[in-house]
């Protein structure tokens, strides 16, 4: 247990500036450095009979909006009761009803969570299972809606409100965007507590089962619902494709640069981190031994499980949230349980997952962001000999020489980028095209790649480095944005129009297909003998060869 307790805190220590960073690249950062709202802000109901503005009856009671421009916005709607006191690491309940007319025209409160260097949001809110809805302009409302649920990214960091879903809206879409569970308060897991583990996941199925309740409310269509996410939000969606309890929430799913097929080489997202077999599931035993090691410090260990969970549910959230690096360790789903019954990859494999159309893809260049801030951005140059050292640490000898000379820093105008392109390819792109071999033999798939390598970069970083089309950098195209919009380039926003239109048209029909888009190919697995990739990019849009552009056949035989 010692060694393994070892692992377990240099993993978390680590890891914990690279997976901070993953989902407020698509908050993004301008959004992040906003002060969290108060908790009063979700909570002000309006007496009967005020002057309201947009006015919807939810299932728990009416719920006043706000219109801007021709769309309607709802913001801080429960969708579940408050996690707090016996109730803290408990499945989600249900919103008890209100009185009156309940407003919603400010963000909710956040999940619990601690700032970092690069996302300065805060927050001690434990009631914070909220979600706002954005619906179409009134011409696009004659007949139900096809609803989009988005799931943030990260799990330690963000929250659905940093998402403004209008040019999405503006495709004739209700968006949805939640909070869930975030870190220690939706991974912990302890023997024979119900939901260990999952939290955040079932926070999400309380949302999607919110949407199947209330849709039709908001101009909405509940047989027509699209779950998508990015980064670690993806990984849930591929979750949620082999979660009983999430059959029948959702009709199709979107997937931006998911990890739900993804391995780890030992040293991928640092010197010290080991490997291992899956970058987000995890045992429960694992997810038991990650709670162990990070609540050691707050005195409330007891040989009887229960006696440690209700000292732990009686704990402030401040002092929680002082243990250094709690919310990053559970970055993971465990699985082994009544919500994941089995590893999501295992499911995927057998076909023993939710039928619906697919629409996955990932970054051309998802790991130079977590080598750029690791090291060069910071002012910490990756030079040759890190370079050698981090091939030996991943691929052992005498595979490293052999990836050494496929990938040498003579062909790149640095070795960090090297050692970005080594990961990427064999990390990222094997296991993104894992994902879409394995479920394109069950669905139709829809393959793309974002390309645009002059995509707006917000993170402050003092050093010179070239992020090029970094990991979820897609997502300001998607979601308008008050920091990204300004520095699109007209090219920039025919690309944004491109991508809202492929997702929209995605969402009402299972196929990115509409006039005035380019084709778009279903994809078929490897070996079918023409590439099924959509590249997204300003200049070009049309099929690549990902298999070719990552040197996947090298990586095949490659451990």
């Amino acid at each position: 247990m010692t060694n393994r307790r070892t692992s377990l805190r240099t993993y978390v220590v680590m890891t914990v500036c690279a997976l901070t960073f993953s989902p407020m690249m698509s908050a993004p950062f301008a959004s992040a450095a906003r002060p969290a709202p108060s908790a009063g802000d979700a909570r002000h109901t309006a007496p009967v009979g005020a002057a309201v503005g947009e006015t919807v009856r939810t299932g728990a009671g009416l719920v006043r909006g706000t219109r801007s421009g021709e769309y309607r916005i709802f913001r801080g709607i429960p969708y579940a009761g408050a996690p707090t006191g016996r109730y803290r690491w408990a499945p989600p309940r249900p919103v008890q009803p209100w009185k009156g007319i309940r407003d919603a025209t400010k963000p909710g409160p956040l999940c619990p969570q601690v700032p970092s260097p690069y996302a300065q949001i805060s927050s001690t809110e434990e009631d914070c299972l909220v979600l706002d809805v954005t619906t179409p302009p009134a011409a696009d409302r004659r007949r139900p809606a096809p609803v989009l649920v988005w799931i943030h990214g990260d799990g330690a960091v963000g929250g659905g409100s940093f998402f403004d879903g209008r040019r999405l809206a503006g495709r004739g879409l209700v968006v949805v965007s939640l909070n869930y569970r975030l870190g220690v308060f939706g991974g912990l897991a302890l023997p024979g507590l119900e939901g260990s583990g999952t939290f955040g996941l079932q926070d999400q199925q309380a949302a999607l089962r919110w949407v199947r309740d209330n849709a039709r409310a908001f101009g909405g269509d509940p047989g027509n619902v699209t779950v998508a996410g990015v980064s670690f939000g993806a990984s849930a969606v591929a979750g949620h494709l082999t979660s009983p309890a999430s059959k029948g929430l959702f009709h199709r799913a979107i997937m931006a640069s998911g990890e739900g097929m993804m391995d780890m080489p030992a040293g991928a997202m640092g010197p010290d981190v080991p490997g291992y077999p899956w970058y987000v599931w995890r045992t429960g035993r694992e997810m038991e031994d990650i709670t162990t090691e990070m609540t050691s410090s707050l005195d409330c260990h007891d040989d009887r499980p229960a006696r440690t969970l209700a000292c732990l549910r009686a704990l402030p959230v401040k002092k929680i949230l002082k243990v250094p690096y709690i919310m990053n360790a559970f970055q993971a789903f465990g699985y082994g349980n009544s919500t994941l019954p089995q590893p999501p990859p295992t499911g995927l494999r057998a076909g023993r997952f939710h039928r619906v159309p697919v629409l996955s893809g990932a970054t051309l260049d998802e790991h130079r962001v977590f080598v750029g801030m690791t090291y060069d951005a910071v002012g910490k140059p990756f030079t040759e000999a890190d370079y050698d050292r981090a091939l030996r640490t991943a691929f052992g000898e005498p595979p490293a020489r052999r990836v050494r000379d496929e990938y040498p820093t003579t062909a790149f105008p640095s070795p960090a980028l090297a050692w970005a392109t080594v990961i990427t390819d064999r990390m990222w792109a094997r296991g993104t095209q894992t994902m879409h071999d394995t479920l394109s033999r069950h669905v139709p798939l829809y393959a793309y790649e974002f390309a645009d390598r002059k995509a707006p970069m917000f993170l402050p970083l003092p050093g010179d480095f070239d992020f090029g089309a970094f990991h979820a950098g897609d997502i300001p195209y998607l979601f308008k944005d008050e920091a990204a919009d300004p520095l699109f380039t007209p090219a920039q926003r025919r690309l944004s129009a491109t991508m809202t239109g492929y997702w929209a048209a995605f969402a009402h029909t299972g196929a990115p297909r509409s006039p005035g888009l380019p084709h778009w190919l279903p994809y078929r697995p490897e070996g079918a003998g023409r590439p099924y990739t959509q590249s997204l990019a300003p200049r070009r849009i049309g099929p690549v060869d990902y298999h070719r552009t990552h040197n996947l056949g090298f990586w095949n035989r490659t451990p």
